[in-house]
């Protein structure tokens, strides 16, 4: 009986070549995974095609849920969003994927997982950090990395390769976008956006939205887009384009409720963790202590944070448009110019000289040595 490879399928020219590659290479039995994060019309037709390819079964499996619930929200929760711009679309995404990866490998009994990432970019190291903190026993074959016996350079390379296996694909040798898609958003590297200086071609690169410029007064408003050049993992500088639209409303409305409802010292302490969290997420260490106790923290300052958002959305802006919550700590009796019951002015007297006597004994001091030096 033939070993077992589990193979993560996304039904591309890159996977699909990988799988007539790992029968000839190793002699495995191939069985593809395909994880359903939201991808749409992605998945058509992908069980005659790992068929026809040499795969001996195809799963298809719905995280959708999951994916929402247990990644997306946490992230979301915290406010975690890497080097200030990007949603960590991708990055979340890849933990449920391995986590499904392992569940099938068990199931079938298989002794390697394959994926397709290349050796230049992040999710390599996401895809196996969550394979090695969940399933250590299980191999890894990165394809893209192992230059002694995965020779194909170029899409005409693995055309060439099925086509010589008896595989006539609906894929041309044309270079398009490199595009990743879920629930959350969808991202895009490549042609124009590999140059820094080049504006994106964004009549051609949008798929979920509308360039701002071009948006009507009413209805698509061209939100969520984030054209980014990202520190990779790796250590090399990446340049891509995020459509992000109902993440970025849903993440700007949560910001607005914490404003109202956690206390300084409470946010300020979130936000840090949040930036760590968004480093920890995009560098795949989501299976880890540290995430799950950032977490936790995260939930304790969640208990309260609900209440009603309102914004105006226009050719590319969310503009504020009022908030509530019953559990709002704004108090306008306090913050009114003129002396509520709470407050009384005077108050800030003591306050100040408290507050300031640091500064006060250092200039103090200052004068005194001053004083004596020009003596």
């Amino acid at each position: 009986m033939k070993e077992k490879v589990v193979l993560a399928y996304s039904g591309g020219l890159d996977t699909t070549a990988i799988i007539p590659w790992l029968k000839e290479t190793f002699d495995y039995e191939v069985i593809c995974c395909c994880i359903d994060c939201g991808q749409g019309n992605e998945l058509v037709g992908l069980d005659e095609r790992a068929k026809l390819s040499g795969a001996s079964k195809l799963y298809i499996e719905n995280v959708i849920d999951e994916f929402s619930e247990d990644f997306i929200m946490p992230c979301v929760k915290a406010g975690a969003v890497y080097e200030n711009k990007y949603l960590l679309g991708t990055s979340m995404a890849r933990p449920v994927i391995a986590k499904k990866l392992v569940e099938i490998a068990r199931k079938e009994g298989a002794v390697a997982i394959c994926h397709g990432a290349t050796g230049k970019g992040n999710d390599q190291i996401r895809f196996e950090l969550g394979i090695k903190a969940l399933a250590p026993d299980i191999k890894v074959i990165a394809p893209w990395r192992m230059t002694d016996v995965w020779t194909m350079q170029s899409r005409e390379d693995e055309l060439a390769y099925c086509k010589a296996h008896g595989i006539d694909l609906p894929f041309d040798a044309n270079h398009s976008y490199s595009r990743d898609r879920n629930l959350w958003h969808i991202s895009h590297e490549g042609l124009e956006l590999e140059d820094p200086s080049n504006e994106p071609n964004y009549d051609d690169l949008l798929v979920l939205t509308t360039p701002p410029e071009k948006a009507p007064d009413e209805g698509e408003y061209g939100i969520g887009i984030v054209d980014i050049v990202e520190n990779r993992v790796v250590g090399m500088k990446s340049r891509g384009v995020y459509e992000t639209p109902g993440g970025t409303i849903l993440m700007a409305a949560h910001e607005q409720l914490e404003e109202l409802i956690l206390d300084r010292e409470t946010l300020k302490t979130k936000k840090d963790l949040g930036n760590l969290l968004a480093e920890v997420v995009y560098e795949g260490k989501w299976y880890t202590p540290l995430r799950e106790a950032i977490q936790a923290f995260v939930d304790v300052t969640q208990k309260y944070v609900t209440g009603e958002v309102k914004f105006k959305l226009f050719k590319g802006n969310i503009i504020k448009a009022g908030e509530s919550s019953p559990y709002s700590l704004y108090n306008e009796s306090l913050a009114s110019f003129t002396t509520g019951d709470l407050y009384d002015h005077h108050d800030a007297d003591g306050f100040i000289t408290l507050f300031g006597l640091p500064l006060k004994v250092r200039a103090m001091k200052m004068q005194e040595l001053e004083k004596n030096n020009n003596k």
